[in-house]
Parts: C-alpha cells; structure tokens; sequence
C-alpha cells in the first residue's frame, strides 16, 4: 500500500474503480490498512467495496480484497506528514508482500511509494524499495530498471551522492549490471536478443580523456568482456545522445552510470506512465515511479496511470516467465 500518509492508498481505490477488470486479471490483493483505504477512498470519492482477505483463501468478486497487515488509527495519521507510525507500517507492508511472494502465496508484488524520511524516522536504514527486497530476498546480483513502452534505463549504482558516483562505478559493477539486464530482457520480457546501450559517465563520452577516463578505463573493457561472453552491449556512448536514439528503438535498454543520468530523460518520456522494476531478484517487483506526493496526498487528486503500468507488467513478467520456463520458444505472451 505504501506510506498510508502518501497517494498510495488513494490511487490504489482509484485504481481499481478506474478499471474494475483488475479486480480479476491479474488477480490483485492490498497488503495494508482497511482503515486508511476507507479514509482514501472517501477523500477520492470512490465508491468501490473492500473485503478482508488472507493468503490461501479465494479472491471475492468485485470488490478489493485487502489483507491487513496494519490497523491504523486514522486519527493519527495525517495526509502528507510522515511519521515513525508511517514509516515503520510501510516497512510491514514490504515484509509481508516479499513474505507471502516467496512462499508461493503470491506470485509477484507492486508496491506504491513509501517516504524515505519516515523509514528514517521509523529507524528502518534503507534508502528505498530496491535495498529493502534486495536485503531481504537475500540478493546480490539485482539492479533498478525504469520501464515504458519507448524508453528502459537500468542502473549501475543507485541512491548516491553525486560525488561518490565515480568511486562505486567499476568494471565489476557495470558488467553485472549488463548482465542482470540481459537476463532480464529475455525472461521478463521476451525480447530473444536483446540490443543493450552502455552510457558515460562523463560529458561527450570523455572526449578522448579531456574531461575523465572512466570511460575508457572502466567502463568500455567492461563492455568488451560481455560481448565475450555473447551479450550485445555497445557504447559507451555520449550521455547526450543516447537517449535519443534508444527511445527511437535501436537499443531496448540503456545502462546508466547514476541516477539521475537515468531518470531524467526516462520520466521526460514517462512522467505518468513510467514503471519502476526490480530486474534480478527471485521474485517479481514492479512499482510506481514517483514518490508519495505529500503536497497533494488526501486531496482525490493523484493520477493512478503509473501503477495501473506497473500492475499490468507485472502480471505479464509473471506469465512470461511461466510461459519461458515451460517452452522451448522465447514467444512474448503478451
């Protein structure tokens, strides 16, 4: 469910009132709090029903079937504030849903956005999500990818300072996440041989060593011991430009040096529609791609088109891996 002081509960009612076919396929439980769903579905004026529901037992027709895992007292919780009560009640949200997925209960998660200050506040020490499920699944090799229909960025390193981003980038590190990648492209999403673009880390690619020598250091022998390996990496390309042209579809993803290298033109191109997915772990993640929008949360405002994105691709990586992992033919089910 998110941060219950955040948009999630409120897109999570509009969701499936939008779209009451989701109520169906894929078939959707909450983990969260009955009490904030009931506050978030009057402030956005939904009128959609929630049933209690438990793993194991059947999902109820035509309703939100939501597994508490919290039982909040409204009054204590405020829209857009978060709290230690708020940080550590998305914290149980995350437990419970990677829980219940690796026991078989569930067969993927989509989580709404949780606050990083109120995991803070809540003493929970991770910067986000990815960390959380990564830790708790027991994963090393996992990365972070932004997913749409024009544009796929997957990350080299994560939540860093800007001025620790050279140190972390090694040639290890960007040729896992190539490979994570690729692995990834082909289970989660079909694509037999996938084209995959390696971006710089500094402007015009280095320009020969004038303004930095990861490129040529670091990150093109990184490239050249994958395409060893068979996996199609090229680049490093200009950060300026490769963008452009995986967007027009030469590349089916890009691999970034950094955050914001990534995102920026990512949710220039995907602002509401963008799906954040955990490539790598033992399960299937998928999420929104923006945060808890405080500044609106309560105000039946939030727009719910990133998490009816990320819904719809988790439920087609669970198939496709299902559909891969029982054929001899790499045919996209969706």
């Amino acid at each position: 469910m998110g941060c219950p002081a955040g948009i999630g509960p409120e897109i999570i009612v509009k969701l499936f009132e939008k779209h009451t076919d989701f109520l169906h396929y894929p078939p959707a439980a909450v983990l969260g709090d009955m009490n904030i769903l009931r506050k978030a579905s009057q402030a956005a004026g939904t009128g959609i029903r929630l049933r209690e529901w438990r793993p194991g037992a059947p999902l109820q027709p035509g309703v939100i079937n939501v597994c508490p895992v919290t039982e909040l007292d409204i009054s204590a919780v405020r829209w857009g504030r978060a709290s230690p009560v708020t940080g550590r009640a998305s914290f149980l949200y995350i437990e419970q849903g990677i829980k219940y997925s690796m026991n078989g209960s569930l067969s993927g998660i989509v989580t709404a956005p949780v606050s990083k200050t109120g995991l803070r506040l809540a003493g929970i020490d991770y910067p986000g999500h990815t960390e959380i499920f990564a830790d708790h699944t027991g994963c090393s090799r996992y990365a972070m990818m932004m997913a749409g229909d024009k544009l796929r960025v997957v990350l080299v390193t994560i939540h860093l300072p800007i001025r620790d981003v050279p140190g972390r980038i090694s040639l290890e590190n960007i040729r896992r996440t190539i490979e994570i990648t690729a692995s990834a492209l082909k289970w989660d999403f079909c694509i037999p041989a996938p084209s995959i673009a390696v971006a710089g880390l500094n402007p015009h690619g280095g320009e020969g060593g004038m303004f930095g020598t990861e490129e040529a250091d670091i990150i093109a022998p990184a490239i050249e011991e994958v395409r060893r390996s068979g996996v199609d990496a090229s680049g490093p390309f200009p950060p300026d430009t490769v963008f452009y042209q995986a967007a027009a579809g030469r590349f089916d993803a890009v691999i970034c040096q950094y955050h914001d290298q990534g995102l920026i033109p990512f949710k220039l191109l995907h602002f509401k529609d963008g799906v954040n997915v955990t490539i790598g772990l033992p399960l299937v993640r998928t999420s929104v791609d923006h945060g808890t929008a405080y500044d609106i949360a309560g105000q039946g405002t939030a727009d719910c088109s990133s998490l009816e994105a990320a819904l719809i691709l988790a439920g087609r990586i669970v198939d496709n891996r299902r559909h891969l992992a029982n054929s001899d033919t790499m045919e996209a089910v969706h």
